[in-house]
């Protein structure tokens, strides 16, 4: 494909950065991108996305807005309480950049259709807000070998991860956090609050995180965690160790 004169003039800022050029902003346009909650996380992401030119969003979410979400979740305003958060996440994506092919889908996720929901798209960035759906989607991702990022906040840290289990060496989610949480395992942001910045700043980070995977740019940083501290603040990376026995992406899971 051949950028046009609008592409190049909407891009230029890219175009000109060596790393991306042209070709990264053309994989960027032909990129299909499924996120995961269009939340605190969601939100962030989803702006910097659409901005960045990916060229199909699917988001998945089943809520509506509510007062309490307005503290962090800066696509929606006051007027917006009560609607569906999909329709006003396209409404957003659309009025930011109106070549973006948007799918809302206003269902819950679950293992009986995740593989229908999330489908097979070239990343998945999840910012969802249990681990029981962050276990489904890794464990969707590891078997169609859909690259993962990650993202979670609580009080006044984030972490972020890239995942791509089914490689040699490579952990998958489940390997990070286990087999052993469920629904009621997630503390959640009403129980142990949050400050509504660090939710721009893992949404914007899980951004750069999925351009970097989608173009290819810069360090690899698949199988590490990046934890930002804003008491501190302070942002350290460790690295995630591959569980040989992990029942998502070992040679057993699944047998």
């Amino acid at each position: 494909m051949s950028l046009t004169d609008d592409q190049l003039d909407r891009y230029a800022r890219h175009i000109v950065l060596k790393e991306i050029g042209g070709d990264g902003q053309k994989r960027l346009i032909e990129a299909n991108v499924t996120v995961i909650g269009a939340g605190g996380i969601g939100a962030p992401a989803l702006q910097y996305l659409a901005a960045a030119g990916v060229g199909r969003l699917r988001v998945i979410d089943d809520d509506v807005v509510s007062l309490d979400n307005l503290q962090r979740q800066i696509l929606f305003g006051t007027e917006d309480i009560g609607r569906g958060k999909t329709v006003v996440t396209g409404e957003a994506v659309r009025r930011l950049n109106p070549a973006i092919r948007f799918d809302g889908i206003a269902e819950r996720l679950n293992s009986t259709n995740a593989a229908t929901l999330i489908g097979n798209p070239d990343l998945v960035l999840d910012g969802c807000d249990n681990f029981a759906t962050r276990l489904i989607v890794s464990d969707h991702c590891t078997r169609e070998r859909i690259p993962l990022v990650s993202a979670a906040i609580g009080q006044f840290q984030a972490q972020i991860g890239t995942f791509r289990g089914w490689e040699a060496g490579l952990p998958c989610y489940r390997c990070f956090v286990g087999d052993a949480f469920d629904a009621d395992d997630c503390d959640t942001c009403s129980a142990l609050g949050v400050l509504g910045a660090m939710a721009g700043l893992a949404g914007s980070f899980a951004a750069l995180e999925a351009i970097r995977q989608i173009i290819g740019f810069g360090e690899r940083s698949v199988g590490k965690l990046h934890i930002f501290d804003g008491l501190k603040p302070e942002l350290r990376t460790i690295r995630i160790v591959k569980d040989p026995a992990c029942s998502g992406c070992s040679p057993q899971a699944g047998s």
